[in-house]
């Protein structure tokens, strides 16, 4: 018997216990790259969501067009007779805001139940949870690039080119940044929303709400026009920080003079939110399969 113990003893002391990663940083960013190396999936699906959607229709995607081109010149014309602007200065205004704002709410809205609608591909399906959040942005992206038709219209009837300048570039690295934003809000809202069903339909009250207190059918150069206690108020605006997020890429895309410090205030953003997105990725990615 003690020959047996001093046999078996050795190996038991060399035992280490073994200690699960899967609520590491190195797995949150693991899934994110085997997400990302998975495009040719999730940019198929993305598609083929669009496709499905409008399938048997004879303008098929483009009555995202229409209906968003509509809702802006419906709303331009009132609005412009209310607030008594130009109209070939508000509509532009307005239109640009509408087009930024369907990604902003999509990404938000739908990236609260990613995971949810979901829930037989994450069961069925062997791959990274974002995979999804690839999928869902992509067809975001497909649905702005859609609505960008309206603004090519508006430049050429309203604008004209001399308005626009070399600075009108920065419209591109800001929809990138305004992407990557994407993916930290579906990413963060999807984990939660999927554990707490009650977070979806407050997320969509939240989003209603700030449609009326960010300036997209009304101006912050209308409250400041008035001057005195009425151009301070018009300071409340930016403690909005989707209205950055709009400026950033609405005023070169209207060719209009921009502050920096709308930059900065998204890139600051940017970086809690995907602080926040990795750490809800890292705590609750096993368990968001056991949620849906």
């Amino acid at each position: 018997m003690a020959s047996v113990s001093a046999d078996v003893s050795p190996a038991v002391a060399e035992q280490r216990p073994v200690v699960s990663d899967s609520r590491t940083f190195k797995r949150a960013f693991q899934d994110l790259r085997d997400g990302w190396q998975q495009r040719e999936l999730w940019l198929h699906l993305g598609w083929q969501d669009i496709k499905q959607k409008y399938r048997r229709s004879v303008l098929g995607p483009f009555w995202i067009t229409i209906a968003t081109g509509v809702m802006a010149l419906a709303l331009g014309l009132l609005y412009s007779v209310i607030l008594d602007q130009q109209m070939s200065y508000f509509l532009p205004y307005l239109t640009v805001g509408l087009i930024i704002w369907t990604l902003i709410q999509g990404c938000i809205l739908e990236g609260s139940e990613v995971f949810i609608a979901n829930e037989g591909l994450i069961k069925q399906l062997p791959s990274a949870l974002s995979v999804h959040v690839y999928r869902l942005v992509w067809r975001q992206l497909l649905l702005f690039a859609h609505n960008l038709i309206i603004y090519v219209i508006l430049i050429l009837v309203f604008l004209g080119s001399h308005h626009l300048s070399w600075s009108s570039l920065m419209a591109i690295p800001a929809l990138a940044l305004l992407v990557l934003n994407g993916v930290w809000a579906s990413l963060l809202f999807g984990i939660f929303a999927t554990r707490y069903r009650d977070i979806a339909p407050l997320l969509n009250s939240m989003v209603q709400l700030l449609f009326y207190v960010t300036p997209i059918v009304w101006t912050t150069k209308v409250i400041t026009d008035r001057g005195g206690k009425a151009a301070d108020r018009a300071k409340l605006a930016e403690i909005n920080p989707l209205y950055h997020y709009l400026d950033i890429i609405r005023a070169p895309m209207l060719g209009e003079p921009q502050q920096a410090y709308h930059w900065y205030i998204v890139i600051g953003c940017t970086v809690v939110g995907w602080a926040l997105a990795l750490l809800a990725l890292r705590n609750y990615r096993a368990r968001v399969p056991y949620w849906v």
